[in-house]
């Protein structure tokens, strides 16, 4: 060995071996390493990872407790345009500007299913109709044929039969069967209270306008069909409801049904097979964004446990029902609202079958918001056409027209 060697070992062996850098010291520098942020950078991370934690409580709450109740209004396409927009100023972030946009990334994707986005109608094609198969459309009719908004309260929608017979269904599933009493004050400037509904027979009428079909009605919903209807019954929510809420409220003791039901279950004879049809509209979720108010917190919490108790009621009548299901009407549900996993496991989302690549059926005047009504089936069920046709102004929800067929 040479003197050179000699040294070249020496200080080889002389240098201190490196201590192992650990897993929080790692993280650190992944997150913030040892360059300086500017504001601009500290905003965009700020931003990107207060949205990560909101996306990841929502997915965690939302449908589990009321205290998430007033954040379950975010609008479901937010879900997905902030981590874009959020996206669009990331590279400004230079220092980490790859770090960030991964989890943006991330982000995006634990929203997607959030964001009302139907994604598979892109690749999606419904099979073809058969000749067994039949029309169904449901629709919240916003207080039946009573043009409310009027000062009076007194005046009807004439073209509301006509846009019925336009949907050309053999069997409609209608909710809202009622009117709203408009003595009792401006509606839109009050909470929904019990004496604000007013019962309504418009049997006769619906005799007249169409003749031959067979009707079956429960609290505020109504079948009509034009095959025979071999039973039916509304589901109710009093044994999923607690006890200080079972009692009906003293203005509907006349009609009870109004406050325990809010689906219709009706067992139709179709070609020979029965097929249950499940006429649904759900209570709406609390509106109250005041969580410190004592108030606010009590009317989110009653209203969080009608909603649960009406998807209980319906999962529960759903698993012990034999036949096939088409559970269809307006869920109050938006696509970012947890509550919807009660259903039960045997129903189907027939979303894809929509040819819309942002479907709503909420809308506020001329603007499409989003979507709370929603189509259900068992897989024995097959959906060969679903569209949303709209109102008309003469509901503030979409229809929704389908055409299906059972074996």
């Amino acid at each position: 060995m040479s003197d050179g060697d000699a040294v070249i070992e020496q200080r080889l062996t002389s240098v201190p071996p490196q201590p192992e850098t650990s897993w929080a010291e790692r993280f650190r520098r992944f997150i913030r390493p040892r360059r300086r942020w500017c504001w601009g950078t500290k905003l965009v991370v700020t931003a990107s990872v207060a949205w990560l934690l909101f996306v990841l409580c929502h997915l965690l709450a939302s449908g589990r407790t009321s205290l998430w109740a007033p954040l379950e209004l975010t609008p479901p396409l937010l879900f997905l345009a902030v981590p874009v927009l959020l996206l669009a100023v990331a590279p400004l972030a230079r220092p980490v500007r790859w770090r960030v946009m991964s989890l943006l990334v991330v982000t995006a994707v634990l929203g997607a299913g959030l964001s009302g986005v139907n994604y598979t109608t892109l690749w999606y094609a419904p099979p073809a109709a058969g000749p067994g198969s039949i029309t169904v459309a449901a629709w919240n009719t916003q207080f039946w044929d009573q043009d409310w908004r009027t000062a009076e309260g007194d005046r009807y929608s004439p073209g509301f039969y006509a846009y019925l017979h336009q949907l050309d269904a053999d069997v409609y599933l209608l909710t809202e069967y009622l009117y709203v009493n408009t003595q009792a004050g401006d509606m839109r400037a009050q909470r929904w209270t019990a004496d604000l509904a007013m019962r309504i027979d418009k049997l006769a009428e619906l005799r007249r306008e169409f003749p031959g079909y067979h009707i079956a009605e429960s609290g505020e919903q109504i079948t009509l069909s034009r095959f025979p209807i071999a039973g039916h019954h509304g589901l109710d929510l009093r044994p999923w409801l607690p006890s200080d809420q079972k009692e009906v409220p003293e203005a509907l003791r006349a009609w009870p049904e109004g406050y325990t039901v809010e689906t219709l279950r009706t067992d139709i004879d179709v070609n020979g097979t029965t097929v249950s049809f499940y006429n649904a509209q759900i209570a709406q979720p609390p509106l109250e964004w005041r969580l410190y108010d004592a108030e606010s917190r009590d009317v989110a919490f009653s209203k969080t446990l009608r909603r649960e108790a009406s998807f209980r009621a319906i999962s529960a009548d759903v698993t012990a029902n034999p036949h096939p299901v088409v559970l269809a009407g307006d869920l109050n549900s938006s696509p970012a609202m947890g509550i919807r996993r009660l259903l039960p496991e045997r129903l189907i989302d027939r979303t894809p079958a929509l040819s819309s690549l942002y479907p709503a059926t909420y809308l506020a005047g001329t603007a499409e918001l989003w979507r709370i009504d929603w189509l259900y089936t068992s897989p024995d069920v097959t959906v060969h056409r679903y569209e949303l046709p709209g109102a008309e102004q003469l509901s503030d929800h979409r229809a929704q027209r389908m055409v299906v067929s059972v074996p």
